[in-house]
């Protein structure tokens, strides 16, 4: 089957040549396989193309993609938004009294999946006629996904989604503890609030919420209402590693009475609380399809490696591995950024962050719960907050990515670059940072417009392109999917190699932290109150965080990744014995 889609957004036949027609060969045949429809944008004809992809490289504005789904494909779809629009094949099956993971790059249709299986979307089965969920449920039939499309048919299934995109809530009129009472069906907000530790914000206005204070918000409000299923979407998003476990645990806990499916990149949390995984794959955009589901580990397993046995496909051309090198000890002469001990106090908290430096050519690794200073630090370092005690070295160049970014640049993302870099079209700049970074198709697009992740690539690809010695990112993973994160780590390293520079990493996603981290600099304390910071060896750091936190990690042995223990299991027990919370051997 052959899928040609084009981007609405991009496509502009008024400022064209209108390539796509002119050089089409079916075209030029006399057929109508390129068009123009009735809102002037560009059509494709998928039963004329015969793929040449002339059309996709002529495009001036990138906005063709046409491709072809695996040979083994031989089935209908489950939905398509449109003529020339994204496909998506497959469902993922809930399961009672467990939790069910969606894992997948961006754009494949996981939020879609959601939107079908709650009843939010009508599923068309890819044709223009009226969306009539009894079809999907003939295709389902004998499988546990008829049940529970039934009841949803019926109307006797009810579900609940905690939304990936949580800053709409801060629209929301009234107090936390007001909007909590208004949703609490079940009445368990307290004691969700205190297991999150949301007490200190129930009098503020949710316009007032932090990302963090609003993730935890949205996830209360989920588990506070009835369902016969939950679907939550992307719940670690501006959580700490603490809230992610602690989450983890509130889901898992929902999974006792109702069927839950859980959209999440992080590898760890999701390694932590799901019992099976769908992996999805596909071409981001284009079209999606959903795996059998696996055992979690096998399901996890499976996605880096790339390769779908049961379908007999490839996803993409090389395993994800975590087989980064790590800056050799012998390597360590030159100090490359130094500082003495260090306080600073901001109203009623305080951080002391004892003496450091960072070697030249290495990546020092940052993290703790939230509110113990991370920012702060990083602040002090990139000049924007003078400490109260202690100095730092100003001789070295610093290019700082702050953790909120800013959307208000009115030009595209290819004007944006070119106020660091000359020239971002060049063969040097696409190899090093566009390419990598996946920002080819985003290079004319307008930054207001950005999604969260696309805006993160966008923000980290200006970062690294300065001149500096020192490159400072403070949560360059948020947003992205777990291929992103790879990307980005990987680009750092070898920023770093290549022009013999340093970079600093504020994160909490630890398999990202442990994949492209030398050293590690922890922050400890009580959050918004009292932090002290000091650097330690990897493995040391990780130990000391974890076991603040109170769980253990170990390593894959096939893939190598970090993977949570579960709570009190024997690995978790043994590990804790010989006070080795993370890899033990």
């Amino acid at each position: 089957m052959r899928i040609a889609v084009i981007d609405k957004e991009k496509c502009h036949s008024e400022k064209c040549q209108k390539e796509c027609i002119g050089f089409c060969p079916i075209n030029r045949k006399g057929d109508k396989c390129v068009y123009l429809g009735e809102d002037a944008k560009s059509r494709i004809d998928e039963d004329l193309c015969i793929g040449c992809g002339i059309c996709v490289k002529k495009c001036p504005f990138k906005a063709i993609n046409v491709v072809n789904t695996p040979e083994q494909l031989k089935e209908a779809p489950i939905h398509r938004f449109g003529e020339n629009q994204f496909v998506l094949f497959r469902l993922p099956f809930p399961t009672k009294n467990e939790v069910v993971g969606l894992l997948g790059p961006n754009g494949v249709g996981k939020t879609t999946t959601l939107k079908i299986l709650s009843g939010e979307l009508k599923p068309n089965m890819g044709t223009d006629e009226e969306a009539d969920i009894t079809k999907l449920i003939k295709m389902y039939r004998g499988t546990e996904l008829q049940v529970h499309l039934e009841a949803l048919k019926s109307g006797k299934m009810k579900a609940v989604i905690k939304p990936q995109q949580v800053d709409i809530l801060a629209t929301v009129k009234g107090t936390v503890a007001e909007v909590l009472e208004k949703h609490d069906e079940r009445g368990v907000s307290k004691e969700i609030v205190k297991k999150l530790q949301l007490e200190a914000c129930l009098d503020r206005k949710m316009s007032q919420l932090s990302g963090g204070e609003l993730q935890r918000v949205a996830i209360t409000i989920a588990a506070s209402r009835k369902a016969d299923i939950y679907y939550i979407d992307e719940p670690s998003s501006y959580l700490d590693v603490y809230q992610r476990l602690q989450v983890a645990k509130l889901i898992r806990e929902l999974a006792k009475d109702a069927s839950v499916m859980v959209v999440e990149h992080d590898l760890a949390t999701l390694d932590f609380l799901a019992d099976k995984v769908h992996v999805f794959y596909g071409v981001p955009g284009v079209y999606g399809i959903v795996s059998k589901p696996y055992g979690t580990r096998i399901g996890i397993n499976i996605f880096l490696d790339g390769y779908i046995k049961e379908d007999n496909v490839r996803v993409r051309p090389e395993s994800l591995d975590f087989k980064l090198a790590k800056i050799a000890v012998t390597g360590r002469k030159q100090k490359y950024l130094e500082w003495g001990d260090l306080k600073k106090k901001l109203d009623t908290f305080s951080l002391e962050i004892k003496a450091g430096y960072v070697y030249k050519g290495e990546t020092l690794g940052i993290f703790g719960s939230n509110a113990l200073g991370k920012t702060t630090f990083a602040k002090i370092l990139a000049g924007e907050l003078e400490p109260d005690k202690g100095e730092v070295s100003t001789t070295i160049r610093i290019s700082y990515k702050p953790q909120y970014i800013s959307t208000d640049f009115s030009g595209t993302v290819s004007e944006l670059l070119m106020t660091v870099v000359k020239n971002p079209f060049s063969e040097d700049y696409k190899a090093k940072i566009v390419r990598p970074l996946d920002l080819d198709k985003l290079m004319d697009k307008s930054v207001s417009v950005l999604s969260g992740g696309e805006l993160q690539r966008v923000a980290v690809a200006v970062a690294l392109s300065r001149d500096a010695d020192i490159y400072l990112l403070d949560e360059p993973s948020a947003y992205l999917d777990v291929e992103q994160r790879l990307a980005v780590a990987k680009t750092v390293k070898r920023i770093c190699e290549q022009q013999e520079c340093s970079a600093m990493v504020i994160d909490h996603d630890l398999m990202f932290l442990s994949y492209l981290s030398d050293r590690a600099m922890v922050f400890s304390g009580v959050s918004g109150r009292k932090a002290v910071a000091e650097q330690m060896e990897l493995q040391e750091g990780f130990n000391k965080f974890l076991k603040d936190v109170d769980v253990t990690f170990r390593k894959d042995p096939q893939t190598g990744r970090p993977r949570a223990n579960k709570p009190d299991s024997q690995k978790d027990q043994e590990q804790k014995k010989a006070n080795k919370y993370f890899y033990a051997d």
